[in-house]
């Protein structure tokens, strides 16, 4: 494998990403615009959000069966552009139905895309021979920042989802098709798991099973770590107004102050891995964002909320993405299904997250209840050692380059 066809993979995964992150803030940030268009009521609305991230864990786990006889270079080519026709369904539909099953094709394509995304940067990564999943995640944080800033816009001139969502789409799906041409498997090169054919086709092959036992620690960091994200994203702007009596428009900043940093945190993530190891990093993540929820729980005032917040940003940014590493060095010989069943782990913190920060808020406060997504954060420094799997086997704190530095 050459290193500008490596080069051009690791560009148009990046974009992927980006373009991921820019789809996902439109749908999430637009939540209240389509409640009123189609008419939902408030005691409907939840299921309808519900059904998203369940329906996502269902297409992670389809892609795992269908990786195995098909590249995930190749799903990920459809998928995407089927995320992007569903936010435009749920855009220009005017009936619950269609909303519904607007929402169902987001949900399943987005499992199948955040799979077959990660299962890339995977094998990618361990082309490289060093940490470049952060980076990723930086391009999926900066499209996120983009997004809200377009939802914002759409938001601010009155306009209507479909006239939002159009330009969006029209821009990113066909460029969004025209950057798969360069996607790039490690399978590819390796032959680990099996022959390829030129129409996409992957030869049957000796296959490393998956050890749950193995993989739940893991899986148990994914999903506190999105416990932890889903907390700051629905309530950041209503634990500052209602409990640190902030005004409507600083209540805004919360949120805005976590997407910033997590872009800079991921940003330069890469960085610490190489220099630290993945376990230091990830430790270090782990304590800052347990900071940022004590600070938020103890906070005097609005302004002490926010800085607690962008602790959160800080510390959660780098938990996810070395995740999705540490099962791909794992299972080495089965990445590609470590990381679909990984990934559904993300939708269960997704799920849980909102209603037990809700919950507990009702039954007891909300300072109180962000104590609870801080103590399953902490918990990951209890299985920061299963992200040493490189480390231990070369020793020391960095990860040995298996291939030439392509840059």
């Amino acid at each position: 494998m050459t290193d500008v066809r490596m080069r051009h993979g690791r560009s148009a995964l990046g974009l992927s990403f980006f373009v991921q992150g820019v789809s996902f803030a439109l749908l999430v940030t637009r939540i209240p615009a389509i409640q009123d268009r189609y008419g939902i009521s408030d005691g409907l609305l939840p299921l309808f959000l519900a059904a998203v991230p369940v329906l996502a864990g269902v297409g992670s786990v389809a892609t795992e069966k269908v990786v195995a006889r098909v590249r995930p270079g190749l799903v990920l080519r459809w998928a995407q552009p089927l995320v992007l026709l569903a936010l435009l369904g749920v855009g220009a539909g005017d009936a619950v139905w269609q909303l519904a099953v607007a929402l169902g094709a987001f949900g399943l394509s987005v499992g199948a895309l955040d799979a077959s995304m990660n299962m890339l940067g995977v094998s990618l990564q361990r082309s490289y021979g060093r940490s470049i999943m952060l980076g990723f995640h930086a391009a999926f944080s900066l499209g996120g920042i983009a997004g809200a800033s377009l939802a914002w816009v759409g938001a601010h001139w009155h306009l209507s989802l479909l006239v939002s969502y159009l330009p969006v789409v029209v821009v990113l799906l066909p460029a969004a098709l025209v950057g798969s041409r360069w996607y790039v498997d490690a399978g590819e090169e390796e032959g680990a798991e099996g022959a390829e054919g030129a129409d996409g086709e992957r030869a049957a092959g000796d296959r490393t099973p998956v050890a749950f036992r193995v993989l739940l620690p893991l899986c148990l960091v994914m999903c506190f770590a999105y416990i932890g994200d889903s907390t700051v994203s629905n309530w950041s702007a209503k634990y500052l107004q209602d409990v640190l009596g902030s005004s409507e428009e600083l209540a805004t900043v919360p949120y805005n102050a976590y997407m910033v940093t997590t872009l800079l945190g991921r940003a330069v993530g890469d960085l610490g891995v190489r220099r630290f190891g993945s376990v230091v990093v990830v430790r270090s993540g782990s304590v800052l964002a347990g900071a940022g929820f004590a600070v938020v729980a103890v906070a005097p005032g609005a302004w002490v909320g926010i800085l607690g917040f962008t602790l959160l940003g800080l510390g959660l940014c780098v938990l996810v993405p070395q995740t999705f590493a540490a099962a791909g060095r794992l299972f080495p010989g089965a990445s590609d299904a470590a990381v679909a069943r990984l990934n559904v782990f993300n939708y269960v913190g997704f799920l849980v997250g909102s209603p037990l920060v809700g919950a507990l808020g009702e039954a007891w406060n909300y300072r109180g209840a962000m104590l609870v997504p801080m103590v399953m954060v902490l918990v990951t420094l209890v299985y920061a050692r299963s992200f040493a799997a490189e480390e231990d086997r070369y020793g020391g704190g960095h990860e040995r380059p298996r291939t030439v530095d392509v840059g």
